[in-house]
């Protein structure tokens, strides 16, 4: 909706994870610097870590959009609740292999066999494996398993195992001792700092061809960065919501208020209460009254969210009726 208000070319900001917005902060620089260096060793195991949201996925899909197909079949496996068994079946059907109905000794032989042809065509296999944080050690084993196929004492198979911090933990595990001798390269993905926020932002609403509307000033920027801690997809998510409510409000301009009606919005959706108390001897009454004041509080905040909503469907209908009537004029065209 708001793409239209402001002149988009499409949606700037997504929760989906798209390449094509790939931006390179330093630490995502960094980031796709370990993964190339994996690639270029072309064995063993590059592990790449960070918070939800951070961007690990698609640092992944922007490295696989650039590799070169004629020498990589590269499989990614983004669903990893599933036991030791499982995923070789997962690893089968990414790389577009049949597994049904196959004993795990024949799934295994036919994995091998298609990593062989393969090689002889002058092509190795890269394994991408999203959400690792969610594997068993049982299930990380087999993976390694996996690492052993080789012909003419070269690796068939590279794994990539991208997850969440505490995936880091699980790998210091006694047990992950083998595992640990064939990582070759590991990293973890920080935040993105106030700068990198906000060329993160902009290069997102360039991409869809931005031309300064709406103009956003360095507090909101600042702000945003702070609530959002850095993060792509919380930033995402926000500039969003954002960019919706300047649509309904007509607002073309976005300062440090703004950004703090927002956040408001968000707290108020998720019941957020920042409750701050330096008296810890309240009595009754004055709870009591606490209370009444933050009802008044939240009516009014479902008043003005309410008017929003009809802000929107008055917005909406608009639109309909616009197109409605260019197409009448279009259809009056052959007749005059």
């Amino acid at each position: 909706m708001y793409e239209t208000f402001y002149g988009f070319g499409a949606k700037p900001f997504q929760l989906r994870p798209d390449p094509a917005f790939f931006y390179g902060s330093k630490g995502h620089k960094r980031a796709m610097a370990y993964l190339e260096y994996g690639l270029s060793q072309g064995e063993g195991f590059i592990v790449l870590t960070g918070e939800v949201g951070a961007g690990k996925t698609t640092l992944a899909r922007n490295l696989i959009r650039n590799l070169e197909s004629k020498k990589i079949v590269a499989a990614q496996i983004v669903s990893t609740h599933v036991d030791s068994n499982d995923i070789l079946k997962l690893v089968a059907a990414a790389f577009g292999l049949s597994y049904t109905e196959l004993s795990k000794a024949a799934l295994l032989l036919e994995l091998e066999q298609f990593f062989r042809r393969g090689y002889q065509q002058g092509k190795r296999a890269l394994l991408i494996v999203d959400e690792a944080q969610n594997l068993s050690h049982q299930t990380l084993e087999e993976l390694r398993m996996l690492s052993n196929f080789q012909m003419d004492n070269a690796p068939l198979l590279q794994t990539f195992l991208l997850g969440q911090p505490e995936f880091r933990k699980t790998l210091l595990d006694a047990s992950m001792q083998q595992l640990r001798q064939r990582v070759i390269a590991t990293y973890h993905l920080g935040p993105m700092d106030k700068q990198e926020t906000k060329a993160y932002i902009e290069h997102r609403l360039k991409t869809v061809g931005w031309e300064d509307d709406p103009v956003i000033f360095d507090d909101a920027y600042e702000l945003i960065h702070s609530y959002c801690a850095g993060t792509p997809r919380k930033i995402n998510l926000f500039c969003d919501r954002m960019l919706m409510m300047g649509c309904l409000e007509e607002l073309h301009q976005f300062r440090e208020q703004e950004i703090k009606d927002v956040i408001q919005d968000f707290q108020q959706e998720f019941n957020i209460v920042n409750e701050i108390s330096e008296d810890n001897s309240i009595n009754k009454t004055s709870d009591l009254m606490n209370v009444q004041r933050q009802e008044q509080i939240d009516l009014e905040k479902m008043e003005n969210r309410l008017s929003r909503m009809e802000k929107s469907i008055l917005f909406v209908l608009d639109l309909l009726k616009q197109n409605l009537s260019f197409g009448g004029m279009k259809d009056d065209l052959p007749k005059r």
